[in-house]
């Protein structure tokens, strides 16, 4: 069995079929095993007998659009995957708050290199690094600026709309239960 984390882009809590009941019951409809899901915005982590994890992407992505109606994107990392990015401590000497989050944003396939992004006109996201075990974008977001960063649509124009964002907290949460 392999353990996997699957991020759902575009989940919206107050819509009743994207309830963490109902995303449960598309994940066991498919036969993984010890599905969980953790906090209300589509992360869902389970094991699975399928190591391909592009053909997994695509076999639950299409169960929750048929079952749900869930259009948007499945981007799924190991735990091994996961837990190289905890280990190397992306963000040392940075703490998540409400001023500051540690971000990680997973993209669907690894550029050949991180791109160069348009100035955040904002002036409140700093990019870290690319991770290319963990195929994510690492960064920092001051929250202490009252305007609102434009660094997803950014990124989306740079890179494309396949990808999704968790707070770094969000990540470690979910290792750690791919870990119990």
């Amino acid at each position: 069995m392999h353990s996997y984390a699957a991020f759902l882009r575009g989940i919206m809590p107050s819509n009743p079929n994207m309830r963490n009941e109902k995303l449960r019951g598309v994940f066991e409809g498919l036969g993984f095993d010890n599905v969980s899901t953790l906090l209300s915005s589509g992360n869902v982590v389970f094991q699975a007998k399928d190591s391909k994890v592009p053909a997994l992407e695509s076999r639950i992505q299409q169960a929750l659009n048929a079952e749900l109606g869930i259009p948007g994107g499945t981007l799924i990392r190991t735990r091994d995957q996961l837990q190289a990015l905890v280990d190397s401590d992306p963000f040392a000497g940075l703490t998540h708050c409400r001023e500051t989050y540690l971000t990680v944003t997973f993209v669907r396939e690894a550029p050949k290199q991180l791109p160069e992004f348009p100035a955040d006109d904002t002036g409140t996201v700093r990019v870290l690094r690319f991770d290319p075990d963990a195929v994510a974008i690492l960064s920092v977001i001051d929250n202490t600026d009252p305007s609102t960063t434009n660094f997803m649509q950014i990124v989306e124009k740079t890179i494309g709309k396949d990808i999704t964002t968790r707070t770094f907290l969000t990540v470690q949460k979910a290792l750690k239960k791919l870990n119990s």
